[in-house]
């Protein structure tokens, strides 16, 4: 009775493991032919159901050739373009009150106080107090003798004199009348923009012309290029350029911020061995002024180039894999060779073929798939 059951429990797995083999070729798609014509064991196919990739952000493309442009990878600046950025300087000497709200990074006004500058206890007094008594004695000096004038008690000389004097007294008086507060005398934004920097701090003495704050409009900028010299014969070339930022590791492309190229250096600079290439953009991101970047120069294109998005490789012991989709819920990992980079996508050499479907995003997350259902060939079931 035992060796009955045993056979027919034998005969019934035999049974499923048949039907389970057959049915691995659904829909037309045969997983071993297809392991074995991209040179794979079965073992290197991954199962992850629509459902699953869907809730993982899984996405998939397929390749086809198109132009791509041959690279310079160097480094740069982000620097504020001509006419963007002034200086705010103290129009008195006097000591710095910040008011408690101004910081780096806020967005003023056109003519917004940024700051006071207090004349109290100063051994030289109030500089608007003086200018005031200057502009008073002055004026009362012209009138007098505008008053001698017909009866040619005074002369011409004297009396011009007398006039250039009051002239620059009323104008001192008015720059700095104009901006005093009970707290002192205000130092206001020159252009309307952002803070970029504070040159002072609370509590510092400045000097008349002392420059004490820079207000950035943030809008038009440019970014400098430090190309070795070994690239000279090919910057006549260059038209346009990707850089990535360090704070939030994002590629810009300048063709989709209304850039252009500058000019390029005929000469490498005195302190190092780089020529200059320099471009204008605008700025219509979050990106920082005075930020040191990774730049991609972008010279001449080449033609039926298979590329990828840079999300698409997963990077292992400094080889580089992709994911090809081979049905609805299969895939399989495949090492591929890199070529350029632009900072958005990467030429690919060897590897992958035009038509096929490459998980373009999420492809870590295929990863760990094939790490937590390492399933041997042909035992799935669809």
């Amino acid at each position: 009775m035992k060796n009955t059951l045993l056979l027919g429990t034998l005969g019934l797995f035999l049974l499923g493991a048949c039907h389970s083999h057959s049915g691995d070729e659904h829909a037309g798609h045969n997983h071993e032919a297809e392991a074995e014509a991209h040179g794979h064991e079965g073992s290197n196919e991954i199962v992850l159901t629509p459902d699953k990739a869907q809730a993982a952000g899984v996405k998939t493309s397929e390749v086809q050739p198109g132009t791509f442009h041959q690279v310079i990878k160097t480094s740069g600046q982000v620097l504020a373009a001509q006419g963007d950025e002034r200086v705010a300087v103290a129009p008195v000497s006097g000591v710095v009150n910040l008011r408690g709200h101004v910081i780096e990074g806020m967005r003023v006004g056109q003519g917004e106080a940024l700051l006071t500058l207090s004349s109290n206890r100063l051994a030289e007094g109030d500089p608007v107090e003086k200018a005031r008594v200057a502009y008073e004695t002055a004026k009362k000096e012209y009138e007098r003798m505008e008053a001698l004038l017909p009866d040619r008690i005074v002369s011409e000389k004297d009396f011009a004199r007398a006039r250039e004097a009051y002239e620059n007294a009323r104008i001192s008086y008015e720059a700095v009348a104009k901006n005093r507060t009970a707290d002192g005398q205000a130092v206001t934004a020159p252009i309307g923009g952002y803070v970029k920097s504070l040159l002072v701090k609370e509590g510092d003495y400045v000097s008349v012309g002392q420059p004490v704050a820079s207000i950035t409009q943030n809008q038009r900028l440019f970014l400098r290029a430090d190309v070795s010299e070994k690239y000279y014969k090919d910057l006549a070339g260059i038209a346009s350029a990707h850089f990535r930022t360090p704070y939030d590791d994002t590629t810009y492309a300048l063709d989709e911020l209304n850039g252009r190229l500058l000019s390029y250096g005929k000469a490498s600079g005195t302190d190092g061995y780089y020529i200059p290439v320099t471009f204008e953009f605008d700025n219509r991101g979050g990106i920082v002024p005075g930020s040191f970047v990774e730049i991609y120069l972008l010279s001449q294109p080449m033609e039926n180039v298979l590329t990828l998005p840079e999300s698409a490789l997963t990077e292992e012991q400094g080889s580089f894999f992709v994911y090809r989709q081979l049905d609805e819920e299969c895939y399989e990992k495949q090492l591929v060779t890199t070529g350029a980079s632009d900072g958005e996508r990467v030429q690919i050499l060897t590897g992958i073929q035009a038509g096929d479907r490459i998980v373009t995003e999420g492809a870590y997350q295929v990863k760990l798939a094939s790490a937590s259902n390492a399933i041997p060939a042909h035992t799935h079931e669809h």
